[in-house]
């Protein structure tokens, strides 16, 4: 769903085709915080390990969600222009917490650093995603 040209309604998430196949579930979604679970089992790679590829994708998702957010508070949307992330630790099975701050809300662009997490606490990957804020097309 795309929020309509000229609103400034907040818009709510839907999960995309890939969201629904990795298993992520939301849990919290407002301007300043973006929260969403995902399975280990999955979206493991062939050695067993949590894929790094899935938590980019995972994590690019929910930071870019909460760009759009914030872009529908101001009646815009949100690209991505630039996404990295560092792997600090691997998961075999359980269940992972991917958590969107906002470290910087333009009206032209939005930074947000993206934290996931074990069901420990420990941090297995950091991203720093940066979004576009553009007009919505009618």
């Amino acid at each position: 769903m795309t929020p309509e040209t000229g609103s400034t309604e907040m818009w709510k998430i839907t999960l995309g085709e890939l969201d629904e196949k990795m298993g992520v579930k939301i849990v919290e979604e407002s301007v300043d915080r973006v929260v969403a679970t995902m399975p280990v089992e999955g979206n493991r790679q062939s050695f067993g390990l949590l894929h790094g590829g899935a938590s980019l994708a995972v994590g690019e998702a929910v930071g870019s969600w909460a760009a759009v957010i914030h872009a529908s508070t101001l009646g815009k949307t949100a690209v991505g222009v630039d996404v990295s992330a560092t792997h600090h630790k691997s998961a075999r099975e359980g269940l992972i917490t991917i958590t969107a701050t906002p470290i910087h809300l333009g009206g032209t662009l939005t930074t947000h650093e993206v934290l996931i997490t074990n069901e420990a606490g420990q941090r297995l990957c950091t991203l720093r995603i940066t979004n576009l804020l553009l007009a919505r097309k009618a």
